[in-house]
Order: structure tokens, then sequence, then C-alpha cells
């Protein structure tokens, strides 16, 4: 999220559009971001939410206490910031609806390549009658909540989403609705003989970790890394759901700059490789050296990639070896022992 949109955000307060919020007042904020500053004015408290490890260190680091779960109700203005994707930014203004008393007030912003027009579109459909302004690139939503917001939370609201009838997931979440392709072929080339100490990382809703654990009947244990506070919980659910027996352990981490503190037998892994649009092969980088810091000696990595990605020097230059496993049209699984 750039500076600008959370410009955009209070911008309807610098205006007075909408009421400036008073001492003693409460105020949440999802989908918080650092770097915001709060009008002259403005004097209430915040309540900053955000679930993304990385931002939730930089909120932290700002001295600013954000939590990675709404926690309370009867707030009296919501501010959320508008993600790209459009599940999660509709989620936001239920959870919204939910927490802020009737009358208070819901200001929403993004820019147009967050879908902020359509989500305007939609609170109009659904009868909040919605006011807006554009400002910094970007527009700043705002809606009074009605005394019943059963319909339009119904309609807003994350539904849960069963994938293969075993995996529970929800929008936002990365392939929330099918399993990865890459991951798939990960999975396909697992060991059936481990015994040891695994950890995944970049675990999401733990499609991985089952996979191993049902490959690997008698693996000793996995250690489930996720960013995502909300991926991690629903990982949770599955580890206990597919793979009630199995010893597991879940670190909501940014492995880049959080390491594990064990080494491991065996680590699984596909890394993300985007950061908004653009191809940010730097993140898997990042995790690959994680890696190869958290493996033990004689221990293996094993991670899927996009094919255009150039990891393979990582991995010589960390490992003492390396190589493919195997590929298709858009992936490859590559291997790397210590």
């Amino acid at each position: 999220m750039s500076r600008e949109t959370l410009k955009t955000l209070f911008h309807p307060f610098v205006t007075e559009a909408v009421a400036l919020p008073l001492a003693g007042s409460r105020v949440l904020f999802l989908g918080a971001e650092a770097g915001f500053a709060k009008p002259e004015g403005f004097e209430a408290e915040l309540s900053l939410v955000q679930e993304f490890r990385p931002e939730f260190l930089r909120l932290a680091a700002a001295h600013l206490n954000p939590t990675p779960a709404i926690e309370g109700d009867d707030f009296d203005v919501a501010l959320v910031l508008a993600s790209k994707h459009k599940g999660l930014s509709e989620d936001r203004v239920a959870e919204a609806l939910q927490r802020v008393k009737t009358g208070g007030t819901i200001v929403i912003a993004g820019a147009k390549e967050d879908g902020i027009l359509p989500l305007r579109k939609q609170l109009d459909r659904l009868g909040l009658a919605p006011e807006s302004m554009p400002k910094y690139h970007g527009v700043a939503i705002w809606i009074s909540v009605p005394a019943d917001v059963s319909a339009a939370v119904a309609t807003l609201a994350a539904k849960t989403v069963s994938v293969e009838g075993r995996f529970e997931t929800r929008a936002g979440l990365f392939s929330h609705a099918h399993v990865d392709e890459g991951s798939e072929l990960l999975a396909s080339r697992l060991p059936t003989d481990f015994d040891g100490n695994a950890a995944d990382f970049g675990a999401g809703w733990g499609y991985l970790s089952v996979m191993l654990a049902q490959t690997s009947p008698r693996t000793n244990r996995i250690d489930l890394f996720e960013a995502s506070h909300t991926a991690l919980e629903h990982a949770r659910r599955n580890l206990a759901r597919n793979c009630p027996n199995l010893t597991t352990r879940f670190f909501w981490q940014d492995l880049g700059t959080e390491p594990p503190k064990e080494k491991y037998d065996l680590i699984i892994m596909n890394p993300p490789f985007h950061e908004g649009h653009a191809a940010e092969p730097s993140i898997g980088a990042a995790m690959i050296k994680a890696a190869a810091d958290s493996v033990r000696s004689g221990g293996s990595l094993l991670m899927v990639a996009n094919r255009g990605l150039p990891y393979e020097n990582a991995l010589a230059s960390l490992f003492k070896h390396s190589g493919e496993t195997c590929r298709n049209s858009r992936f490859k699984v590559l291997w790397a022992k210590r």
C-alpha cells in the first residue's frame, strides 16, 4: 500500500467531510499499515489490526501496538484499507459493520487498482448510501452504520471454502479456491520414508505439511512457518483435521527477518514470488538463505518455484549439493543438501 493511499484514507477528516474523532472515542483500523499521519484534531486512539507479519513488525517498530486479529467491538469509527483481493476488502468492511456501533462511521480507501470503485457500487447496491471523494490517486468512501447490518454482512463477509473436501480456506489466502499447481508438483516428489523433524516454510493453509505427513507416515514432527496470521490459523485447523496424531508447531514469523531457532532434517517450501503484481525473486532468495541456516548437516531442502526464477545460483552457493528434480510447463522442483 502506498503512502498516498494512507493519505487518501485520512483526507475526509482533513476536509471535515467526516467529523474528527474526539479524545475518548474508539477507532478501529483494519489492514493498518505504517507511514500514516493522523490529521490535526484527530484525537482518538487507534486500535490497529494487521495480520501480515512484515507489516505488523513495521507498525510495532513505530510503537503503534498492533494486533494480528480484531479485539473488541462498539467502536465509534472504523478505518479500512482496501486490498487488491476483492474478497479481503469486502470481508474487512463486513468486520467493520459488525464492530462499529449503530450510527458510527466507516471510512474506506484504496486506489483504482484495488477495486475501490466496484466496492463503492457494491455498498450502494446494499443500501448503505456511500459518500466518496477522490484524492491522492485514490478514492475515500464513507458510510454510516445502520441499525440492521445482517444483510450487508451476509453478502460481504468471507465464506469458508472447502478444497478437496478436507481443507478449509477463505478469500484472501493464497490459492484459497484450489490447491496451487506448484504445490501439487512438489507434493508429488515428497519422500515416502522420511522419519525426522521437518519444517514447512511459507506453509499457507497447510497443504504441503499434510501431504508430507501422509506421504511419510513416520514423520516425527512438522513445524509450520507462515507470515499470514489468518493462513496459519487455517493451517492449524487443517493439520488437526487431517493429521490428528502428528506433532506440529505453528510459528507466525517473517522468515526474512525472523529466522527459525532450530535445525531440521528436511525443509519444504513453495515461496511466494510476487509483491503485488511484480515478480520479486528476492523473497524466495531470502527464504532459501533462511533454509540454508536451518537445515542440519546432512539435511535437505525441497522447493518448488516458477521455472523462470533463477534460484539455482543461490542454492549452489549456500548448500553442498543441489539440483533439479523435475519440471513442467510452469514450475520446477529443486533440491539441495547440506
